[in-house]
C-alpha cells in the first residue's frame, strides 16, 4: 500500500473510540472502521478457506508407519475448529488482523516425513512438543529478541519477498502459472497456463478477477478485494451451471446438495506426547522437531512483520505491537493443531487480503474466526469459492506489499544484497523460511568480510548458524547416520 493511501486511510487526529468494543480493539485509533474490519474478515476467510479442503487432502492421503490413514471428515472438522478458535484468540489477545490455520508446508512435513516413521498420534505429539517449545522461547523472550535484532531494511525486504511469494501463490493456485512436467525434458521449470497458453473458463474467471480487482483498487473503491471475490464467485457459478467444466481444482463453484453438515470431532485429543521416542531414534526425533520449530518460527516471524508493515502498525523502530502476546498465541496454535491432529497451525500470510480491505485490528479476526466456526456446520456452503475467484486477491495484495521496496537503500550493498536474496529466494523456493535464512546468512557474511562484525547483533549470529544447519540438514543426517 502506498504512503499516500495509508495517509488518506488514517484520520488526522486520533479519535476517541465510539464504544467499548471500538476502544478495546483500537479501531478508530488505528484509522479503521467496523465496516472495514468486517470486510477484511470476510476477505481473509475467503482467501484461506481452501485450507478446509487442502489440509484434509494432504494429511488424509498419507499413511503412517502402520499403514493407517486419517479420516477426511474428521480432518475437516479439526482444521476448521483450530482455525476458528486460534484466530479469535489472536484477535482478542494480540489485536492484529492475523488469522491462523493449519500451515501448508508444515502439514506436508508431518504427512510425508514424520508419519511414515511412527503412528499418527506419535507424529501429532511431536507437533504439540514443537508448539510448546516455541511457547517456551517466547516466555524466555528469545523469540521476540530475535525479531527486534533484525535490521529494519531486512524487515522491509521480508515484507516485499512475502508480497512476491503470495502473488506467486495466487498465480499458481489459479493455474495461470504451472509446473512443466518432467516428461517435457526441458530445464524451464514453469510455464503460462497448463500447456504454455491460457485456456478454459476457470482461467477466464481468474483473469477477469485480476482485472476487476486492480481496476477497483485503482479507483480506490471500498471493499475492492471482497467485491471482486464475491462477483467472480457468482460468475464462476453461472459458468459452471451452463458448461461442463471439470478443471476448477479443489473447489467447484456449484450450489451444494446440502448446506448443513455434521462435524466429527473424533480426532480431537488423539496424540501421544512422547510416543515418537519409542518409534525411532532420539536423534531423529530431535532433528524432526528442529525442522518444525525453525520453519514455524521464521515463517511466523516473516508473516507477522509483513502483515503489520502493510497495515502500517510498525512503530518507528519497526516493532510489532503486542509482539510477545502475538508470538505466544502463535506457539499455542501450533500445539493446538497437533492436539487436534490437524497439524501445526500458524499465522497466515493470506491475512494480507483482509489488510488490503482496510482491516487494522483483531476485530476482523472475530469475523474470520466466526466464519471458520460456521464452517464446522456449513462447510459445503462456505467452500464454493473457487481458487480462480479468490486468487486475484493474493495477486493484488502482492502488489501492495511490493511497494515497500522503495524504503531499501539499494546503493548500500551490505544491506541491498541480503535484501535481494531475501526477496528472491522466497518465491523461487516457495518458502518464507528459506528466504529469511538466505538473507540472514548473507547479511552476516557480508558484514563480517567488510570488517563490521561488531555491528552484527549476537542473535543474528546465532540464528544464521541455525540456518546453516537448516540448509545443511541432509548431509548432517547422513553424517549422524539418521535415515
Amino acid at each position: 500500500m502506498s504512503d499516500t493511501q495509508k495517509v488518506t486511510d488514517r484520520p488526522s487526529a486520533t479519535p476517541e473510540g465510539v464504544n467499548s468494543v471500538d476502544r478495546f480493539f483500537k479501531i478508530s485509533e488505528r484509522g479503521s472502521t467496523f465496516a472495514r474490519e468486517i470486510r477484511g474478515g470476510f476477505a481473509t476467510f475467503f482467501t484461506m478457506a481452501y485450507i478446509l479442503v487442502l489440509n484434509p487432502i494432504i494429511l488424509g492421503s498419507a499413511k503412517d508407519k502402520f499403514g493407517d490413514q486419517l479420516d477426511a471428515v474428521q480432518l475437516t472438522t479439526a482444521t476448521a475448529l483450530v482455525a476458528a478458535v486460534m484466530t479469535i484468540i489472536m484477535g482478542v489477545g494480540g489485536n492484529l488482523p492475523l488469522a491462523l490455520a493449519a500451515g501448508l508446508g508444515l502439514n506436508a512435513v508431518v504427512a510425508f516425513q514424520i508419519a511414515p516413521l511412527m503412528a499418527w498420534d506419535d507424529a501429532m505429539g511431536l507437533v504439540v512438543l514443537e508448539g510448546l517449545l516455541i511457547c517456551a522461547l517466547v516466555v524466555t523472550g528469545l523469540r521476540e529478541a530475535v525479531m527486534h535484532a533484525i535490521p529494519q531494511p531486512l524487515k522491509q525486504a521480508i515484507s516485499v519477498g512475502i508480497g512476491l511469494f503470495i502473488a506467486f501463490i495466487g498465480f499458481v493456485d489459479a493455474g495461470f502459472v504451472s509446473r512443466i512436467p518432467d516428461a517435457a525434458n526441458t530445464t524451464v521449470p514453469v510455464q503460462l497456463g497448463g500447456t504454455g497458453q491460457l485456456a478454459g473458463w476457470p482461467m477466464l474467471v481468474f483473469c477477469l478477477g485480476v482485472l476487476l480487482t486492480i481496476a477497483l483498487l485503482a479507483r480506490k473503491v471500498k471493499g475492492a478485494i471482497l467485491i471482486s471475490i464475491v462477483t467472480m464467485t457468482v460468475i464462476a457459478m453461472i459458468i459452471n451451471s451452463v458448461t461442463d467444466i471439470k478443471a476448477w481444482g479443489l473447489t467447484t463453484p456449484a450450489w451444494p446438495d446440502k448446506v448443513v453438515d455434521t462435524p466429527d470431532f473424533g480426532l480431537i485429543g488423539d496424540f501421544s506426547l512422547f510416543g515418537a521416542f519409542g518409534e525411532t531414534t532420539a536423534i531423529t526425533v530431535v532433528l524432526l522437531i528442529f525442522t518444525l520449530v525453525l520453519s514455524d518460527f521464521f515463517d511466523t516471524m516473516g508473516t507477522v512483520v509483513g502483515i503489520s508493515a502493510e497495515a502500517g502498525l510498525l512503530d518507528e523502530q519497526g516493532k510489532v505491537p503486542n509482539l510477545g502476546r502475538v508470538l505466544l498465541i502463535d506457539g499455542a496454535a501450533a500445539a493446538a493443531g497437533g492436539a487436534a491432529s490437524s497439524s501445526s497451525a500458524t499465522s497466515y500470510i493470506e491475512s494480507a487480503a483482509g489488510v488490503g480491505e482496510g482491516a487494522r485490528t483483531g476485530f476482523s479476526n472475530l469475523i474470520t474466526g466466526g466464519l471458520f466456526g460456521l464452517a464446522l456446520f456449513l462447510t459445503p456452503l462456505l467452500t464454493i469459492v473457487p481458487l480462480q475467484a479468490a486468487a486475484p486477491a493474493l495477486v493484488a495484495v502482492g502488489f501492495l506489499m511490493m511497494t515497500q521496496v522503495k524504503h531499501i537503500d539499494w546503493d548500500k550493498y551490505e544491506i541491498a544484497i541480503p535484501a535481494f536474496l531475501t526477496i528472491a529466494v522466497m518465491p523461487f523456493t516457495y518458502s518464507i523460511t528459506n528466504g529469511i535464512g538466505a538473507g540472514f546468512v548473507a547479511y552476516v557474511v557480508i558484514k563480517a568480510v567488510l570488517g563490521k562484525a561488531k555491528e552484527i547483533h549476537w542473535l543474528m549470529w546465532g540464528t544464521s548458524v541455525l540456518f546453516l544447519v537448516y540448509f545443511a540438514i541432509n548431509p548432517i543426517e547422513q553424517l549422524l547416520g539418521v535415515k
